[in-house]
């Protein structure tokens, strides 16, 4: 890989060929380079490579504890706001001498997004999924793609395509399920035009992209209207004002709930980019309404990096879909090491049943079955093929007694389960809080909501 040197080197080489063209064909031009332009160059480049090399070394960062990756995300911001300004304030130059292209200034937009989303996920503080999208909204506002699909570069193509899939995230995770519905056009028509233009190998996994978006808007048909007859977004997070009174005699303040594990692990459920609806729902309500942050900044309505963090207020949550046994213990284990004092771990489980091949003989922790987590044995019409022997117990099934260890800390487990009955006489070993709701196992047999508006 060539380094930031020989990059700009190339690049003012080809600048001065240009030159040089132009000078013979009539059009007067220097031959030589400013300084300072070349500098500017050098400089654009340094930052380029080193927003790329910290971005891409996010994903070495461990995905469980809350210290040890604040540092490395914060040079991380601080490299992508020097290069976002730097490239504002150097934008002629960059064109003239650099080339710079629109679609170039939309990754570097694209990925100071992507950032703030992932932000929200480590942190859990809504106000930056509003930084997300000002800067997923201001791509296409000012048409950063535009000019991709004029380039035989399939690879662009696709940059394009996975950055409106993760807008649709942001959209859907803020509620804006108009902008969503004409996101999801505008993706089906730019895939659409893809794969007719390129013979590609991805074209089946992006219209499974299409179906699954599809899919998870539909998956909560309920409409409330106004007087007027216009649709309503109702919004699952805690409003300002909105928490019920207190009852007489309660104590506030005697525990928080701080950390939250939200697993999604049902057969044939509706998901999109790894969140299952009922995931979706769940994480939602434990967040507080989101507020934006620009709005708090000294320069109202510029699109720039916001570099400090507000305080948290929501609960830290682990989104894990599809889960193995080891890494949903993994993560267990680290947020019950760093619990606060004073504070509630919440487990909330969505996942396949899993029920004991026969009647033991003793009724423990481990005789009732559980929850599946993931795993590479056969599934045929959404039901595990068994293939253990009777007496032994199902390795990929997290029982009531792998929570018991947690139980040592107040602890809120939500099992939502074809057998979630597995957990009705969950044990409290150590004395210490703990609250467990269950979900029905069977839908009633005739529609108790009939008729209620």
């Amino acid at each position: 890989m060539p380094s930031v040197s020989e990059r700009s080197a190339v690049m003012l080489q080809k600048s001065k060929s240009l030159k040089k063209k132009t000078a013979m064909t009539g059009v007067g031009a220097e031959d030589d380079i400013p300084l300072c332009e070349r500098k500017t160059v050098t400089d654009f480049c340094y930052l380029l490579d080193k927003s790329k090399q910290l971005f891409n070394g996010l994903r070495d960062l461990p995905q469980y504890g809350h210290k040890q990756w604040q540092s490395y995300f914060g040079r991380t911001f601080d490299v992508y706001t020097k290069l976002w300004k730097f490239q504002q304030q150097h934008r002629q130059v960059l064109d003239n001498r650099y080339g710079l292209k629109r679609w170039q200034i939309g990754e570097v937009a694209s990925k100071i997004g992507q950032l703030y989303y992932h932000y929200y996920l480590r942190t859990s503080e809504t106000s930056y999924l509003n930084e997300a999208f000002s800067f997923y909204s201001a791509i296409r506002q000012r048409s950063y793609y535009h000019q991709v699909n004029k380039e035989d570069r399939p690879e662009l193509v696709v940059k394009k395509l996975r950055y409106y899939a993760r807008f649709i995230v942001v959209c859907l995770l803020l509620n804006k399920m108009d902008l969503v519905k004409v996101l999801v056009k505008e993706l089906s028509e730019e895939i659409e035009d893809y794969t007719q233009r390129f013979n590609t190998e991805d074209q089946l996994e992006w219209n499974l992209v299409l179906q699954e978006v599809a899919a998870f808007v539909e998956a909560d048909p309920l409409i409330i209207l106004n007087d007027d007859n216009s649709g309503v977004v109702i919004s699952n997070r805690l409003q300002e004002g909105g928490m019920p009174p207190l009852e007489q005699g309660m104590v506030v303040g005697q525990l928080t709930l701080a950390d939250a594990l939200i697993v999604g692990n049902c057969n044939n459920q509706v998901k999109f980019s790894e969140l299952t609806i009922d995931m979706f729902r769940m994480l939602q309500a434990l967040e507080r309404e989101p507020v934006n942050l620009a709005t708090q900044s000294s320069k109202p309505g510029t699109l720039e990096p916001n570099e400090k963090p507000a305080k948290r207020e929501n609960p830290h949550k682990y989104l894990l879909y599809k889960p193995t046994f080891s890494q949903l213990y993994t993560f267990l284990s680290a947020s019950f090491k760093e619990l606060p004092a004073n504070s509630v771990l919440l487990v909330y489980l969505s996942a396949t049943g899993v029920f004991p091949a026969g009647r033991s003989e003793c009724e423990g922790p481990y005789d009732f079955g559980g929850v599946l987590t993931n795993t590479n044995r056969d599934v045929v019409n959404g039901e595990m093929v068994q293939k253990r022997n009777q007496a032994q117990k199902e390795m990929h099934c997290l029982h009531p007694g792998d929570l018991f260890p947690f139980t040592r800390k107040p602890l809120f487990i939500i099992v939502d389960s074809s057998n979630s009955t597995a957990y009705k006489n969950f044990s409290n070993l150590f004395g210490q809080p703990l609250v467990c709701l269950l979900s029905p196992t069977v839908y009633p047999k005739r529609n108790i909501f009939k008729g209620v508006i």
